[in-house]
């Protein structure tokens, strides 16, 4: 079998006293999705911050590629430059146009002429049916607007992985769908993507595998068909039935 671009061994993450994850292993495929699901409080994004660095593994590793990003020997910045990561609050810089938003990264970090990354902003921006608000503030967008526009800086540094924490939870429902239309334009491109979600519905039509959080360790791992419409454990059912309850 080929070597999955993401793997998670053994990986602990304590704050103080508090145990968030407990032993996750966890293996992505190259051109794999993978959506994480379980209630809040559950590690879902305390896993993807630790597989960014963002947050110090207190045991365990991380490794892309090949790399071992928790070698202590790694540089993290040069590690976080291959990983895109959008947020759930979309992160942008206030002050900045939504085009220099988009190449401030591919230029600043990665060295890229302004000309080029531009370009390729531009692109990406026609790609997500933002090529009219290139010189736009981030406050003269809507929220389904920003959050595509942050995708768009995610993917301008060309990313092996992309990471997505909750990226429709701070969305009016109307506006979710037009951002979940996005990542699943990533998929068929072929996006290595682990996301975080709580929308149960497009984790079925898009994930390749769902993994099911509770108190810090995966509880149950399958199929997206699997796992949310035959879940094997009772933690992962009582969990479903309660999400789908309330809608």
């Amino acid at each position: 079998m080929n070597e999955p671009l993401l793997r998670i061994r053994g990986l602990h993450k304590r704050y103080g006293s508090r145990t968030v994850l407990r032993s996750v292993d966890l293996d992505v495929a190259e051109h794999e999705v993978v959506c994480l699901i379980g209630g809040s409080g559950s590690g879902k994004s305390t896993l993807l911050r630790c597989v960014d660095l963002l947050d110090v593994v207190d045991d365990g590793t991380v490794h892309l590629g090949g790399t071992e990003l928790t070698d202590p020997r790694l540089d993290a910045d040069v590690a976080r430059r291959r990983i895109g990561v959008v947020f759930q609050a979309y992160n942008l810089f206030p002050h900045l146009s939504v085009l220099d938003n988009i190449t401030l990264a591919p230029r600043i970090v990665h060295g890229v002429p302004r000309r080029q990354a531009e370009e390729t902003a531009r692109g990406l921006l026609a790609r997500l049916g933002l090529a009219d608000k290139e010189r736009d503030h981030p406050d003269r967008l809507s929220g389904g607007q920003q959050q595509r526009a942050a995708i768009a800086r995610a993917l301008a540094t060309e990313p092996e992985l992309l990471l997505l924490d909750e990226i429709t939870s701070a969305l009016d429902p109307e506006l979710v769908g037009e951002v979940l239309d996005v990542v699943a334009d990533l998929k068929q491109r072929g996006m290595t993507i682990l996301m975080a979600t709580h929308e149960m519905g497009f984790a079925r039509q898009v994930a390749d595998r769902v993994c099911f959080l509770e108190d810090g360790v995966i509880r149950e791992e399958g199929t997206a068909e699997q796992v949310l419409t035959d879940p094997r454990h009772p933690s992962t059912r009582r969990f479903l039935s309660r999400v789908l309850d309330r809608r």
